[in-house]
């Protein structure tokens, strides 16, 4: 189904409500246009702490210590990142820290970038040989509930959890968007 206007809207701010739903204080997050309404959600709420990273490995490390601090927290990405924070997901598995990832994929349908390719098509098996546990979603209806599924097992697990949402739902990129 291809993304449109009404379903670009839903699904952020059904992910933002999860988020509350489950008491999470502090959002980190690589910039990236498939997040654009759920970061500005997080940034207007009182109550969530938005954190912009330049890497995705420091949003793990970031989250680890919210965790260690008391409380719980979110980090967004892009497929092209899962493969940075490879490494550190060592940390979460290590140490049993929860984890909460939401990754918008690139490299699937419609992708016109190569370079998007090879990462959008392996993140999932990577994230699977790193100990998380991944959850692929193709159908915005059913954003919410996979969230809220993904929070449960992070949080009362603990468990390292990403959701990874289609390039279906998000929209294909084209040249110069």
């Amino acid at each position: 189904m291809p993304m449109t206007e009404t379903n670009a809207k839903i699904w952020p701010n059904e992910i933002f409500q999860v988020l509350n739903a489950y008491s999470v204080q502090q959002v980190a997050y690589v910039p990236d246009s498939g997040h654009t309404r759920l970061i500005q959600l997080c940034h207007s709420s009182s109550e969530v702490k938005t954190i912009a990273v330049t890497t995705e490995e420091e949003g793990i490390a970031l989250l680890a210590g919210a965790w260690l601090g008391g409380q719980r927290g979110a980090l967004l990405m892009q497929s092209s990142g899962a493969g940075n924070c490879l490494n550190m997901l060592s940390l979460t598995r290590t140490c049993r820290l929860p984890l909460l990832m939401l990754v918008t994929m690139r490299g699937q349908w419609g992708e016109f970038n190569p370079w998007q390719v090879p990462m959008g098509q392996n993140a999932e098996p990577m994230l699977k040989l790193a100990g998380v546990i991944t959850f692929a979603v193709d159908d915005d209806r059913r954003v919410k509930d996979t969230v809220a599924a993904a929070a449960q097992m992070a949080f009362e697990g603990p468990a390292a959890t990403a959701i990874l949402i289609s390039q279906r739902i998000i929209g294909a990129k084209t040249f110069g968007k």
